[in-house]
């Protein structure tokens, strides 16, 4: 018999699951067995497994999200054999000012979570009712969460400050930064693999359908694009970035939309599905770029906002040592980054055109002064990581694993975050 942790990622319209086998004396970054379902509030959900082909999968259509928890928890029962799960790990995107470390969810922590609500609409709502099913039907498990803004703790105060009057920042108004899990984890990786050259100026740029850069000092955080809440930024699928906020005060006062409108707006109609008209995802819109001016401004723009970050954060960082690219976009698609790093030229930063191609660990070209890295992400291996440390694991059972040894390997379905 294995003992298991169960780690849950849940987006708005997706939930990541992995489990993995912390009865090994070492914790492997290779899971016993993970998958998606995807398109959750569409029309067409489906579910990816290791080692099985995408099917689709019938979900109620007045509680989706809460079917397919139903669904993964079935699919997890039915695979567990003789193997038991001993503590389920929750990816949640904000702690606020109180949680700077993973903590047991009980009805208390539960309860404070839900007061964060209003700063990721789009995340903090579906993994809060994960663990508040979950906690119902296994309340002798440990829940453990471990937060997004975590990692950004370290950022110095004039990083987190907000220019608004100062008794807002005294009620927690403030820049508080995401996708903290990969961020760590790409920590943890870039020191393995590269050693004292990545404790330099380093840049992590985490695109997926969301995205933000991390300008890493001695691989802690110091500077970072998202800010208050997950909408700032860099240009995303469907999110808007940094605006003007002048912008949203015409949408309302002129254009008349109401705070929901206005809120959707920037969450679901903007970023490149807004710009382009067309859809969220770049390897669609590069297939149909020839020809379309609005697809090209689209892409145009979202490379430009992501170049215009790195400048500002090698404006931070004093220069620049390293820049990786991970997450969904990051990882897999090799024209983005091709186009990204032909406008940090000036930076010195020169590509090796094959190993961009075939998406390599080093892209960068011998001759470039910046190495240029692509590191794939790993927040659910981080997830029960910590987890087995709060339960009980001692640092031998949940060392790490040597460089080249066990990295993860994709599931059926792409995955974007």
């Amino acid at each position: 018999m294995s003992d298991l942790i169960l780690v849950l990622n849940c987006g708005s319209s997706s939930i990541k699951f992995a489990l993995f086998d912390v009865s090994a004396t070492s914790l492997s970054r290779k899971p016993h067995w993970s998958g998606k379902v995807d398109g959750i509030t569409g029309s067409r959900p489906v579910m990816g497994e290791t080692g099985l082909a995408p099917v689709a999968v019938e979900l109620d259509a007045v509680q989706p999200y809460h079917a397919a928890l139903e669904h993964i928890r079935g699919r997890v029962r039915a695979r567990l054999g003789s193997h038991r799960i001993v503590a389920i790990a929750h990816r949640v995107v904000h702690g606020g000012t109180r949680y700077f470390e993973p903590v047991r969810v009980d009805a208390r922590v539960l309860a404070d979570l839900k007061t964060y609500i209003p700063l990721a609409p789009l995340h903090q709502p579906f993994a809060l009712e994960a663990i508040e099913m979950l906690l119902a039907d296994r309340p002798d498990l440990p829940h453990v969460a471990l937060f997004d803004t975590a990692f950004h703790h370290t950022l110095p105060d004039v990083e987190k400050m907000l220019p608004l009057p100062y008794a807002v920042w005294e009620r927690g108004l403030r820049r508080y930064g995401f996708h903290g899990l990969s961020y760590e984890f790409m920590s943890i990786v870039l020191a393995e693999r590269y050693g004292d050259a990545a404790r330099g100026r380093t840049i992590v740029a985490h695109l997926g359908s969301g995205a933000s850069l991390c300008a890493m000092r001695d691989l802690r955080s110091v500077a970072t694009t998202m800010g208050f809440s997950a909408l700032d930024g860099l240009m995303m699928g469907t999110r808007c970035g940094a605006l003007d906020p002048g912008a949203v005060l015409y949408l309302m006062e002129i254009e008349k939309l109401t705070l929901e409108q206005v809120g959707h707006v920037l969450y679901y109609e903007s970023g490149l599905l807004g710009v382009s008209g067309v859809s969220a995802d770049p390897r669609v819109l590069l297939a149909e770029e020839d020809g379309n001016p609005r697809i090209q401004a689209a892409l145009d723009l979202y490379v430009r906002r992501i170049v215009r970050e790195i400048g500002a954060q090698t404006a931070v960082l004093g220069g620049l040592d390293m820049l990786v690219f991970t997450a969904g976009i990051g990882e897999h698609n090799a024209e983005i980054r091709r186009r990204i790093c032909r406008d940090l030229a000036y930076l010195g930063v020169e590509l090796d055109a094959d190993a961009n191609a075939c998406d390599a660990s080093l892209v960068s070209a011998s001759a470039s002064r910046v190495q240029v890295a692509v590191e794939i992400t790993n927040e659910e291996w981080m997830a029960a990581w910590h987890t087995a440390a709060m339960i009980g694991l001692d640092e031998r059972e949940v060392s790490l694993i040597p460089e080249g040894q066990d990295y993860p390997v994709p599931l059926a379905l792409p995955v974007t975050t």
